[in-house]
């Protein structure tokens, strides 16, 4: 079932192209909206370099470090558990998750997918700030990536 009002915008500021294809990742969205009753009204999803991601980091969450994603959610249910209308942007570090992909010996699409995955369902409101959290976002994550590779 097609979330026909959920707008998924990418911007491509990395200046490397990126393996994951703007209807793979409509479809992602769209699995995880209906697995998860979420409503996304509007996801961007930005690849930046490193330097932008380490900036990202220190400006709005005081960290100085590399990472794979950051996510944003900017609607007025973001601090609540309300998700019938989710807005919030993803900023993807393009060189890291290259580099993931390679360390966990997995396909660079796979591993843009999994990102994207990961980032939409913080937007959910889903944490990793735990172990036993981190544990249910990686399976929560591999479940979507079946359900997203049987649908291709």
């Amino acid at each position: 079932m097609k979330n026909e009002t959920s707008i998924l915008q990418i911007f491509n500021d990395s200046d490397v192209e990126v393996p994951l294809s703007k209807s793979q990742a409509d479809l992602a969205l769209d699995i995880i909206s209906n697995q998860e009753t979420a409503k996304f009204v509007l996801v961007e999803l930005v690849y930046v370099d490193e330097s932008e991601i380490v900036r990202i980091n220190e400006e709005h969450l005081d960290r100085d470090y590399i990472t794979d994603i950051i996510s944003f959610r900017y609607d007025d249910g973001a601090e609540s558990e309300d998700k019938s209308s989710i807005e919030g942007t993803l900023f993807c570090c393009v060189p890291r998750i290259f580099e993931q992909s390679k360390e966990f010996s997995e396909p660079a699409e796979r591993e843009f997918k999994r990102i994207f995955i990961h980032g939409l369902l913080h937007l959910i409101g889903y944490e990793d700030d735990t172990k036993a959290k981190k544990e249910e976002m990686t399976n929560l994550e591999n479940n979507y990536l079946r359900l997203l590779e049987s649908n291709k």
